[in-house]
Formats: C-alpha cells, structure tokens, sequence
C-alpha cells in the first residue's frame, strides 16, 4: 500500500509545505484509490519529510495522536484549501479590475486636456478672453459634478489607500456581520448570513468603523450562566477544572487557560458566573464559530448536571 519506492522525497510533486502553508496541487484522484478510511503516516512518509508529515498531521483532528487522517477530514480541508484561494484569486481580480478603471480614467483625462491646450496653442485662442470662458466653464462643471468628484476620490483613496478589506472577508458594518463579495472603485457589494445582497458606497464606507475578521488576532468568547447559591467552594473548583479538561481536549479550537468567574448574586439564591475562553483563529466563518460555540455551551451543561450545579426553583 502507498506510492511506489521511487517517489521518496526526491519525488518531483510532493505535497509542498512551505510557510506552513500546505498546497493540493499534487493530490491526485490516484491517492484516493489508494486509501480507504484513512490515509496512514507511513504512506505520507513515502514522499513527504518527517518535520512536513507532522505539519500535515496537525491539521486534522485526532490525526497527531493516531498517525491516521480520515478520508472525510482530508475532503473538508481540501474544500477549505480551495475556498481560500478562490478568495484570494477574486481578490487579485478585483485589484487589478480597479487599478485597470483607474489608468484608464486618469489617461483619457490626461489625454483631453493635451488635446484641448494643443489646440489652442496651435491656433492662437489661449487669449485673455478665452482664458476667462474655460474658468467660467470648469466652475460651472465644479457645481454640476463636483460632489460626484468628491465622491470618486473618495472612493479612489478608500479603496487603493485605506484598504480595509478583501473580497472574501468578513467584516462588521453598522453592526450587521457579512461577507465581501465584489469590490469595485465606487461601491462594494455585501453578503449577510442569510444570503442576502448589500451594496454600499465606498464614499459611504470611508466614514464607517469597519471590523475585518480576517485581519483581527484570535477572538474570545464569553458564555454566562448561573448555579445554585448553595453550590459549596470544592463544586466550584470541579467546574473549572472540568471546563479545563474539556478546553485542553481541543487545542485546535480553544486556547489553554480559560476564565470562570462570578458576576453577581441574583436574587439571594442564583450565582451568575461568567467564562471567558479564547478562539485559536479569528473566525471567517459565522457557522464554524457559532458550531465551536454551541459545543461549548453543551458541554457546559453537561458539566453543570453532572456536579448536580444547574438552577433550582426555590420556595
């Protein structure tokens, strides 16, 4: 089972890891015949490098600790792999459909305006009084289509100077989470979670507080919950240290250490407590962050019921 001996590491198209960035170009419809359930690490080993193979594994869950990556995992990854640079492709596109409108803007500008001074030049109208008519004219095309000018360059700096984000990401506008889909000189066009189509000004986005998922450092997540106030101090401890235990079991999801803490007493006989976790990435995607979160509270109530903490009805 696995690749032939001579497609070692000298192999001409491994699986290339580099800047732990992992590309699929070499996986082919072959492997797939070759591996059933799993694909092992010593089929990797054949024509990958140790330090790549465990870079490789790192990626799947339960792959480090068995040597083994399921074959539905190794699908979902390649689907992810392929978003991304989907997203990274219409990002370029998107750029270079912009910086494209702008040079050929800026030169049919350039281009008239040596047109009209040539001429008058080579006719002798740049007279005083011809002089006064073009000013005349450029203030009246100034109040006709000077907020449309304003506009523009407003968009021109937002989207070539500021840079905000990149068709693909998610960002947080006027409190509403979407997704860039298109980017273009004058507007951006948006997709909600339900899937529907926003569409906004650049010159109206340029005065907006924008958040950007994509380029924000891994985000936390607090969970708030309540325990009976009768619930002893040694109870307590074992709730975090269960909540601990769980964290610890998901070190692709959550970050060690997590934070349980109590809030207020409510209303004599409830302990509000509050946990506060971090994520290990900043979250793209609403579904996979709300599916981690889900998870968490579950698990939480499991734990609560199992040390006998949830709520009571009092008398």
């Amino acid at each position: 089972m696995g690749l032939p001996l001579d497609s070692r590491v000298s192999n001409p198209c491994p699986w290339v890891i580099e800047k732990n960035l992992i590309a699929p170009e070499c996986v082919t419809d072959s492997c797939f015949l070759l591996f059933t359930r799993f694909i092992e690490k010593d089929d990797l080993s054949r024509f990958m490098r140790k330090e790549q193979v465990e870079k490789l594994l790192a990626f799947f869950p339960g792959a480090k600790e068995t040597g083994k990556i399921r074959k539905l995992f190794f699908k979902i990854w390649l689907v992810n792999v392929y978003l991304e640079r989907k997203s990274v492709i219409r990002a370029f596109k998107d750029t270079k459909t912009c910086i494209d409108t702008l040079d050929k803007l800026g030169s049919a500008l350039f281009l008239v305006l040596i047109i009209i001074l040539l001429g008058l030049l080579l006719t002798g109208l740049l007279t005083t009084p011809v002089q006064i008519f073009i000013s005349s004219q450029l203030l009246l095309l100034e109040f006709i289509f000077g907020n449309a000018a304003k506009d523009l360059l407003e968009a021109i700096v937002f989207v070539c100077a500021k840079h905000p984000f990149d068709v693909g990401d998610r960002c947080d506008v006027d409190g509403v989470e979407m997704e860039v889909a298109v980017k273009n000189i004058l507007t951006t066009v948006f997709l909600t979670n339900d899937g529907e189509e926003k569409i906004y000004s650049n010159s109206v986005l340029a005065s907006k507080p924008i958040s950007n998922f994509n380029r924000s450092p891994p985000l936390s997540e607090y969970v708030e919950f309540k325990v009976d106030f009768s619930a002893s101090d040694e109870s307590l401890g074992a709730l975090k240290d269960k909540i601990k235990t769980y964290l610890d079991s998901k070190p692709k999801h959550w970050h060690p250490d997590p934070s349980v803490v109590a809030k207020e007493i409510v209303r004599g006989d409830h302990l509000k407590m509050v946990l506060h976790v971090s994520h290990t990435m900043n979250f793209p995607s609403a579904r996979e962050k709300a599916a981690r979160r889900s998870d968490l509270v579950l698990e939480l109530k499991k734990i609560l019921k199992e040390l006998h903490l949830e709520c009571r009805a009092h008398p």
